[in-house]
Order: structure tokens, then sequence, then C-alpha cells
């Protein structure tokens, strides 16, 4: 059985690598660098957890933070003596009334598929558009080739597309299933060879994993693990995090550790992974089977976890339409920025994964939300015993739409009990902490990269102001506005206008649905 599951999952790697997607086109969009650009008069909320402060100057030199120039105080002319001289060359943005936060950090982003029928353009402007400037790769499903070959070229800013990290599928590549313990460790280290980033895995045997994840972090690199069922009864996240693992996704792996009562998963015995009605809907019963919240066992676990320095990335947005699914697949963006081939995706379909609503109701609902309760429960307070949590999305499933189902998951946080500056914080900072990148990313402060975004309203007062539609408001005279959305992104010290980058994917999306002649429509319906 082991060797099967490792053959079925090379094969899904395989399938994966050969059905890549077209890669980004030359970049056209953005200015910049300059010499010398500066930030005139924004509130500036840094990312490390501190308040907002403001009016500052922000001054950036080619690519690098040099300077955060306090000029003034709210409600007050700006004092202009003591605002930096803008060089010749030099560029300045009026930012008055606006809020600067460093670049977010998407630390599961899955960039498109043939499947899906999605563009990496159509990807990374929609990344770009709300403001995520790095994003990690968990599984490199193009292919490391593939991915390594576009993470050059945004590196050069040749592409617009956020930083890329590479973590490649354990396993792919490999002439034959990896069995042993050698067989793991010989290719963990052409993996490291190739230029890699870390690694993604599924589970593997104890004897795979232990070496696997031991030799990976020997070498410095980076891991995460989707602690899928077919392993988890024998390899959860603490024995994962006691080998060497950096960052969990989602949860798979965390509620069989805090089992007291059982070994394994209550399953059905009619229960069939490969069906995933079933494999989705006995996931959202998952929790209610483990250690209630505060009790010993459930400590236990979360200091083991603690002491190890170990990262959650929950990715609670891409389950969302588990617990709401009429919500979830009727919101506002899908009509104008979803391809329609992405839209087929998502819709009740037993080949498609995450499309998983064959009998999906008000059952379901409600046990997925109790899910929900129990799971923010542990995440809210790994947080506040000084765990790292960090912000993914795992968009392209699910009916989560790139970028907008970032945004999504920095509301669910917020929803789970973190202050709006510990959202902000597990979009920056600790993303760049998880990915080894603090001393150039996640925060704005001198000497860091200049990957900034810009917001025309204040997102710790709502967070739907990101999104690429921004939030609903009433102007004075009674007339219904939107407000916020990201105004710039700028990445490398390169302005990106986000709205117009969220123009080109409606513009993509208009034409496919030209050219095809399909629509978005809602399933069943005719």
């Amino acid at each position: 059985m082991r060797k099967l599951f490792v053959l079925l999952s090379l094969v899904f790697v395989s399938v994966q690598v050969l059905c890549q997607i077209p890669k980004a086109p030359d970049r056209s969009e953005g200015e910049g660098p300059w010499s010398q650009l500066i930030l005139r008069g924004a509130i500036l909320i840094n990312g490390t957890g501190a308040p907002p402060i403001g009016p500052v100057d922000i001054v950036v030199e080619k690519n690098r933070i040099v300077s955060i120039e306090n000029v003034g105080n709210p409600g007050v002319p700006i004092k202009e003596g003591r605002r930096p001289v803008l060089k010749a060359g030099g560029k300045e943005i009026d930012c008055q009334g606006m809020y600067v936060l460093p670049g977010f950090i998407d630390m599961h982003g899955h960039i498109g598929g043939r499947a899906q029928g999605t563009p990496a353009e159509y990807v990374f402007k929609l990344w770009m558009a709300h403001g995520i400037t790095t994003v990690r790769d968990p599984s490199a499903g193009n292919g490391l080739d593939w991915v390594l070959d576009q993470k050059k070229r945004s590196a050069e800013n040749k592409i617009t597309a956020p930083r890329l990290y590479a973590y490649t599928a354990f396993g792919m590549g490999a002439a034959q299933p990896i069995s042993t313990a050698q067989q793991a460790i010989d290719w963990v280290r052409q993996n490291a060879n190739k230029g890699a980033d870390g690694i993604k895995f599924f589970g593997a045997s104890p004897e795979v994993m232990d070496a696997a994840l031991r030799e990976n972090k020997k070498l410095g690199l980076r891991s995460c693990c989707h602690h899928a069922q077919m392993d988890v009864a024998r390899w959860n996240v603490v024995h994962s995090a006691k080998a060497g693992l950096t960052s969990m996704e989602h949860w798979y792996g965390l509620p069989e550790a805090l089992f007291e009562k059982q070994t394994i998963q209550d399953y059905p015995l009619d229960y069939n992974y490969q069906n995933e009605q079933h494999r989705f809907e006995q996931a959202g019963k998952l929790w209610k089977q483990a250690a209630p919240p505060y009790s010993a066992h459930w400590n236990d676990v979360m200091k083991t976890l603690l002491d190890l320095d170990f990262t959650l990335d929950p990715t609670f947005n891409i389950y969302e339409a588990s617990r709401d699914l009429h919500r979830t697949r009727r919101l506002e963006w899908h009509d104008t920025y979803t391809l329609p081939s992405l839209w087929k995706f998502f819709a009740p379909n037993r080949e498609s994964h995450g499309s998983y609503w064959f009998n999906w109701g008000s059952e379901q609902e409600v046990a997925w939300r109790e899910n929900y309760r129990l799971w923010m429960t542990f995440v809210n307070e790994y947080k506040n015993r000084g765990g790292r949590v960090t912000t993914g999305s795992d968009n392209g499933f699910i009916y989560q739409l790139y970028g907008f189902g970032y945004i999504r998951e920095l509301e669910l946080l917020r929803e789970a009990g973190f202050h709006p500056l510990e959202v902000i914080r597990s979009a920056t900072l600790y993303g760049a902490q998880a990915l080894g990148a603090e001393k150039d990313l996640g925060s704005v402060e001198t000497g860091k990269l200049a990957d900034l975004v810009i917001v025309d309203a204040n997102p710790l007062e709502n967070l739907q102001v990101l999104y690429g539609t921004g939030a609903i408001s009433v102007t004075d005279k009674n007339e219904v506005v939107r407000k916020g959305s990201v105004k710039y992104t700028i990445k490398d010290g390169i302005v990106y206008d986000a709205r117009k980058l969220l123009e080109d994917v409606r513009l993509m999306v208009e034409a496919e649905k030209k050219k095809t002649g399909e629509t978005i429509k809602q399933p069943g319906i005719r």
C-alpha cells in the first residue's frame, strides 16, 4: 500500500508537470525604480506589530528603504523643513491620507494550473493587484524548472510578478518511488542542488519522512507539509516538527496529534479517500475528535510546537465553502474576474480536486462551522503564546480566487481573534521569518527592500478595503460608493498601479468569455 500511494503521488506530480501553464509575458507595467523615490505624508503600518504612525516621508533609493522621516502631527500642516529633499531624477508620490504597509506574503500560492485554465499572467496580476509581493509555491505544480525560470525573471523584474519561493513536491522527478531512507536523502540533496528553496511534503512512511526532513534541515532548506490522511495515522505534525519540518499547511495532522481516546480518525466504514465528498465531509468532523481546548494534552502539543519554533499556515479561506457554500459560490468578484474555465473547475465534479459538492448541505456546513471554531481556537491561542502564524491562500480551488481569497484569509484571522495589527504582522513579518527572509522583507524599516502596499483607506478599521473591489460605503450625500482597494503595489522600488492590473484581468476574462461564449452560471441552472 505504501509503494502504491507513493507511486500515485509521483504520477500526480508528473501529470502536473506535463500540464504546465503559459509563462508570464515580458513586463510592460510598472514605473521605476528611480534613483530616489519618496512617499510623502503617509500613515505607516510597519508590520512589526507597532501601531500606525504618521505623517511620515519614506525615502527609497533604487530598491531599498533608506530613511523614514516623521514630518509632523495629524491634523496640522506638515512641517516642510523636516522633509527629505527630492534629488534630481527622483520621483515623489503624494500619500497624504493613505496607508503604507509592507508587501504581503502569501505562504501558500499555487501558480494556476492547466485544469483551471489560468495562465501565469492572470494569477500574477491578481496577486499583485492585492498587494502580494512575495509568494511561496508549495509543490511547484508546473515543474521546478518552470517555477525557477519565473522566479529568476521576477527577481530581475522582467515580468510583472511577486517574488517566488519554490518548494518542490517531495519525490518530484525521482526515477522511481522513494521507499527507503537513503533514497529520500539522495532525492533531498538533488532537490537542493537544483536550486529549490524547500520541500512540500504530503506524507510518506515514518522512515522516509524522518530521513528526508532531517537531511533537508541539515542542508539549511525550509519545508512545509500537508499531512494527508493516507499517512497521518503513523506520522502526524508532532513527528514532523521534531524531525525538522518548519511549517504545516492547513490543519491536517494536528487534530491527529491531539487524539486522546483513539489513534485513527473515526472514518465511516464505507469511506473512500478518493471520493472527495467522503474526504472533506469527514474532515469537517475531525476537530471534535481531538482533545478539548486548554486540556492537558492540548496544551502539551501546543507547547511542543512552540518550543520547536514551528510555524502554522492555516489557510482558513480555502475551506470556507465547506461551512457556507452559497456565500462563497456567490462572491461578487466571480462574475467579473473569474475565468470561465476556472469557474467550470470549481463546479461540482467527481474528478476536479476540491469540487466535492455532490451532496453538500446544512448538515455538512453545521459540522464545518464547529470545526472552524475549534481550529481557530488553537490557532489564536498559539499566536497568544508567542507562536508564529502566517497567511496562505491555496487559491484556485474551492471557489477561492487568487488575490481575493488571500484578503479573505486576513479577515478570517480577524475572526479567529487576531487584532488587525496581528493580522498584518502575520501577513508580512511572520511570513518573511518563516521563509528565512526577514533581513530583506516583511516590514517597513530602513535597509529593507522596497516592497510596499499603498491603500487610500484604513485597513485596520476594515480589512475589506484591501479587496480589489473595495468596501461598500455611503457618502454624506447618501451616495453608495466603494472605498479602498490597493492603489499602488511597490516591488523592488517599482511602482505598479494595482487597479490597472485588476483591469487587465477583467479584460482577460471578458475576452475569454467572448471567445468561448461561456458565462458564469450557478451549478445546475440552465
